[in-house]
Formats: C-alpha cells, sequence, structure tokens
C-alpha cells in the first residue's frame, strides 16, 4: 500500500510508529554533517603525493619560468596543456588561477558589475535594473552570488535535459536587463542532469537582448562520473563561435574534487578576445596565482588521461555511497509512493523531491536527530523553493557506516513528515 491508500487511522498508527523510531535515534547522540558536497579524507588521500614528492625542490617550468616569483599572470604552460581538453578550449583562451572557480566566477561578475565585460556600454552597477536566469532546483552559491550584488533573480524550471530553453529563449530574448544565466552543463548540482546536444545547441544560438548578455557555464563535474565513462557533451565554446557568438560564454572549473578543495587550481575559459579582455582587467589586481601549485599539479597527473585515471579512485570511494542512499530510499519510501529521487550518473549530489510542504519539516527533523542536511530551499533563488518539496543529500563526505546509519534516519524522517502533512498536522 502507498502511504495515500492508508486509512486515517493506520496513517495516524503509522506516524506514532515513525516518531517512536526517531526518538530512538536520536538517543543515540549521532552528529554527522552533510550539509555541503565535501570529499572525504580518503578522497583527499589520493592526492598527498603532491604535497611530499611532487615537486622535490624543482620550481623551473617547462619553459624555464621560476615559479617561485612573480609574472605569467595567466598561469604557466603545463598547466594550460592539462587543463584545455579538460574544458576543451584552446592555449589562448584559458587562464589558471587560484584555488577555487567560486571565487573566480564572483570576480568576473564583481568586475562586471564595477567595470563591464567586453562589449559593455556601461558597468551593470550603473544599469538602472540587473536581472539573472537561475535554473532551479541549482546551486546555492551561485544564486548567493547574484544576491550579494543585488542582481534580481528569475527561477528557469531544470526539466530532464537541462533548463527549459523555451522560457530560457523568451526572457533572453526580450529583456536587455538580463545579463546572465547561471549553468552546471554535466551532472547539475544538485539533480545530476546532463544538458542535451539540443539544450547547448539552443544556448550557443541565444539572441540576446543585452548586448553584453554572458553563460556562466560552471563545468565543476566534467571528469566526476560515477560510471565507468565520462559523458560526452557538446563543446559550448566552440558552438558559440559557429553561432556568431564566440564572447557570449565563460567557463570555470577547477580540481576543487580532483586534487585539493583548499589547495586545487581553477580554471576560466572562453574566446580568445574574452581571456585578452579579463587579462586585462586581472593586471590591476594580481601579479600572478600560485605557479607553485600549477607546476605541482601538472607534474602529478602529467596528462587529461592522468587526471581520468585519479578520477577512477574517487568513484571506486564514492560509488558505494550513491548506491547506499538509492537502496535506502528505494527500500523504505518508495513503496509508500511519497517521494522522488534524481540517480544521477555523476556529480556530488542526490536531489530528492518530496510531498509538497515537507522539506522544512524533513531537514527539521533530522537535525533535530543528529543529521544536518542542505537547508530545505537552499536549491532555489533566495531560498525559497515554492512547494517545499526539494532537498540536495550530499553522500560523499560521511563514511559509508555513518551514511547508512544517517539515511537510516532520513526515511524515517521522510515517512514523519509526510504522514504529518496527509494527516493536516
Amino acid at each position: 500500500m502507498t502511504l495515500s491508500e492508508y486509512s486515517r487511522e493506520e496513517l495516524s498508527e503509522f506516524l506514532n510508529e515513525q516518531r517512536k523510531l526517531l526518538g530512538e535515534y536520536k538517543s543515540r547522540g549521532m552528529k554527522l554533517d552533510m550539509s555541503r558536497g565535501k570529499p572525504s579524507p580518503e578522497q583527499l588521500d589520493l592526492s598527498n603525493e603532491m604535497l611530499t614528492h611532487c615537486l622535490d625542490g624543482d620550481h623551473i617550468s617547462e619553459s624555464g619560468i621560476d615559479c617561485r616569483n612573480y609574472g605569467v599572470l595567466d598561469g604557466i604552460y603545463e598547466a594550460k596543456r592539462l587543463f584545455m581538453k579538460m574544458i576543451g578550449v584552446g592555449r589562448w583562451e584559458i587562464i589558471i588561477g587560484g584555488n577555487s572557480s567560486l571565487q573566480m566566477m564572483y570576480d568576473v561578475l564583481a568586475k562586471a558589475m564595477l567595470l563591464g565585460v567586453k562589449g559593455s556600454e556601461k558597468p551593470w552597477c550603473r544599469c538602472e535594473k540587473v536581472k539573472w536566469l537561475c535554473p532551479a532546483p541549482g546551486y546555492d552559491r551561485h544564486f548567493a552570488i547574484c544576491e550579494a550584488f543585488g542582481i534580481e533573480m528569475i527561477t528557469v524550471p531544470m526539466l530532464c535535459d537541462g533548463p527549459d530553453m523555451d522560457m530560457v529563449e523568451r526572457l533572453v530574448s526580450s529583456d536587455p536587463d538580463i545579463k546572465g544565466i547561471w549553468c552546471v552543463p554535466r551532472y547539475a548540482n544538485p539533480t545530476g542532469v546532463v544538458y542535451s546536444d539540443k539544450v547547448i545547441t539552443r544556448f550557443a544560438n541565444l539572441k540576446p537582448a543585452a548586448k553584453d548578455f554572458r553563460i556562466f557555464w560552471d563545468d565543476a563535474y566534467c571528469v566526476h562520473s560515477l560510471d565507468d565513462e565520462v559523458p560526452s557533451i557538446l563543446n559550448i565554446l566552440d558552438e558559440c563561435k559557429h553561432a556568431g557568438n564566440p564572447d557570449m560564454v565563460i567557463i570555470f572549473a577547477s580540481t576543487s574534487k580532483i586534487s585539493f578543495p583548499g589547495g586545487g587550481v581553477a580554471i576560466i575559459g572562453a574566446s580568445e578576445d574574452n581571456i585578452n579582455f579579463m587579462k586585462a582587467q586581472m593586471a590591476y589586481q594580481t601579479i600572478g596565482y600560485d605557479k607553485l601549485n600549477q607546476l605541482r599539479h601538472a607534474k602529478f597527473f602529467k596528462t587529461y588521461e592522468g587526471i581520468l585515471e585519479h578520477m577512477k579512485k574517487h568513484r571506486e570511494i564514492i560509488k558505494p555511497k550513491f548506491e547506499a542512499v538509492l537502496d535506502a530510499l528505494d527500500k523504505e519510501v518508495a513503496p509508500l509512493g511519497i517521494a522522488e529521487w534524481s540517480r544521477p550518473r555523476g556529480g556530488y549530489f542526490v536531489s530528492f523531491n518530496g510531498i509538497g510542504g515537507t522539506a522544512k519539516r524533513i531537514v527539521e527533523l533530522c537535525k533535530d536527530t543528529g543529521v544536518t542536511l542542505t537547508a530545505a530551499g537552499a536549491t532555489f533563488p533566495y531560498g525559497i523553493d515554492p512547494e517545499d518539496r526539494n532537498i540536495r543529500i550530499a553522500p560523499t563526505y560521511p563514511s559509508l557506516e555513518e551514511l547508512k546509519a544517517a539515511m537510516e534516519i532520513f526515511c524515517v524522517a521522510v515517512k514523519v513528515a509526510s504522514a504529518e502533512r496527509m494527516l493536516g498536522e
């Protein structure tokens, strides 16, 4: 029987049983934070050699640059060569930055507000209004950047193959205040959606009313596959060039979940003209990023294929965790017909949708029992899920045993919140 088939008496009895179970879990005193998609210590250990004998005192790049010193604003060539294939750009279409792609997204948007982008008639801060399209469920930190700059966010539904492109095309072509859109094209955060070729082609062929419109293409999980192969998607920069829009896209990526979140490298890819424009702005900000770290990464991974081999080791650690989440949901929640969830082939999250009006309650019940989840609503602009049903589950950081225990609690919390909602409590 699904929960909707229970009589009111049966539902009340079911609720009491599940509340009792939650009380038993609470008495165990569990403390687990699953609010962010962080690599586990075991994953970080995979790159420890980078901290020991990777350089062995060598600080000279292939071209003779002393990586200890100032200079080389856009990054040493061997680091560029390592990541060009990963994000699909050429030698003059890439900048190697610090450890955080999020910081680089913030920085590019901050400069757009203060100075404008290539082709801007004026800095965006001088515009009467700046709007941004936000596919949702989406990445909460993307939305937080917009909110920090006072940019008005417009929610675009995320479909099974990418954002609702009918809506995107209609809005972008008709409203010059819309300056950009967030995209996570491969294993979208949190749904795990991979953008289809059709969606990417439509992005490249957009006809924005704003001549300085930008697609922020956050390819954060481009090599984070849970299958044997990384799914191939169309090259957005090539497609934009073919469509006559070479400057419309800016690509971001990093090694935050490949090597070390606190000590990786971040990457920007764009047209050569865009890169030159951004380098001119950067020249007032820094004389160069950490070239020793760039050299360390180049020596450790050696080639793009070396990155892919390294990611297989990550997959061995995290795939069983995703399976544990899905197994628990399939066994405990699916038969009751009270929720649905994604089955990602990569990335870092499982997107869970409960009965409308239950997400905040589920998160509250879990926290009260010792399991901290991402806040309900975080996957929508302004932290407001209009249906209060989406929860982002982040399986990677806990141990497998901790995760299984947390999912027991989560499933009971889902049952309690769903029964309460159906009883009108």
